[in-house]
């Protein structure tokens, strides 16, 4: 196989001769362009969600934003729609098993398929030791970093399969990957995110890929809780990149997975993280 650069139209392109001698031009536009799917994501309303569903529409995607507060939904389905897509704004707790049968039926009635699921609704509760994490609050965080990603990857994943395929992205974290103080059942709830990031890919594939994004310390609005003169320093000694990352900075990996481009990847975690050690 070989690949040779080129333009067609104004536009750049890629022509691939294949092992048989057959050339194929593909559009490095056409990758990244979504128009006529549908995007479904979770935590939609603001943060990393946000910025992910606004790139979405902006190739081209209707989307289905979702979280817990539907005004704050509403918000940025307006967003959307203001740049001429279609968007539906649905308020549901994706911790709670029967909310998202509601929600994959509302997101089926109105576009009829879901092409692109983006599993980014977490939440990081704060605790001063791990005497004081009740089992309330551990159920909670398990419930929406594990319970409710596994749940919809189940409920959208098979209708992709029966239907014409699709790609499903779960928002990790580094946590998952490097344990630290003061995340334990965050962190523990990721890692299994990243395992069924890898059992769906296999349940799902060939037509469905299923992949993962091991996002590192981004500032968002769980932010706000941070002491940032202590993260900065911390962030300027342990970070490559010395700093936090912008929610824009999750969209490239995220337009990546969900696109053509990422035909041959699957079952795989990419790590947008600033260098966290």
């Amino acid at each position: 196989m070989s690949l040779k650069m080129g333009r067609s139209g104004g536009k750049a392109c890629v022509t691939v001769t294949t092992e048989f001698g057959l050339p194929r031009e593909i559009k490095l536009d056409q990758l990244l362009d979504f128009s006529g799917k549908v995007a479904l994501v979770t935590g939609g309303s603001r943060g990393l969600g946000q910025a992910m569903a606004l790139a979405l529409a902006a190739r081209g995607a209707d989307v289905v934003v979702t979280s817990r507060k539907a005004d704050a939904c509403e918000e940025v389905a307006n967003k959307i729609s203001a740049m001429g897509r279609q968007a539906l704004a649905y308020g549901c707790h994706v911790g709670q098993w029967d909310a998202l049968d509601g929600l994959v039926e509302a997101a089926y009635q109105r576009f009829g398929k879901v092409d692109i699921l983006i599993n980014n609704a977490g939440m990081s509760p704060l605790y001063d030791k791990l005497a004081d994490v009740s089992e309330e609050l551990f159920d909670k965080v398990v419930g929406v970093n594990l319970k409710g990603p596994f749940r919809l990857m189940a409920l959208v994943g098979e209708r992709m399969a029966a239907g014409s395929g699709g790609s499903i992205i779960n928002i990790s974290s580094t946590a998952s990957l490097n344990p630290s103080p003061n995340s334990e059942p965050y962190g523990a709830a990721k890692a299994g995110l990243n395992a069924l990031t890898r059992s769906y890919a296999f349940a799902l594939g060939p037509s469905v890929r299923v992949n993962c994004i091991a996002a590192g310390p981004f500032l968002t609005d769980i932010a706000k809780a941070w002491d940032m003169e202590m993260f900065e320093k911390g962030a300027k000694k342990n970070l490559a990149l010395g700093r936090g990352g912008q929610p824009e900075e999750i969209v490239g990996a995220a337009l990546y997975l969900a696109s053509d481009a990422a035909s041959f990847t699957t079952g795989t975690v990419i790590r947008v993280d600033g260098g966290t050690p």
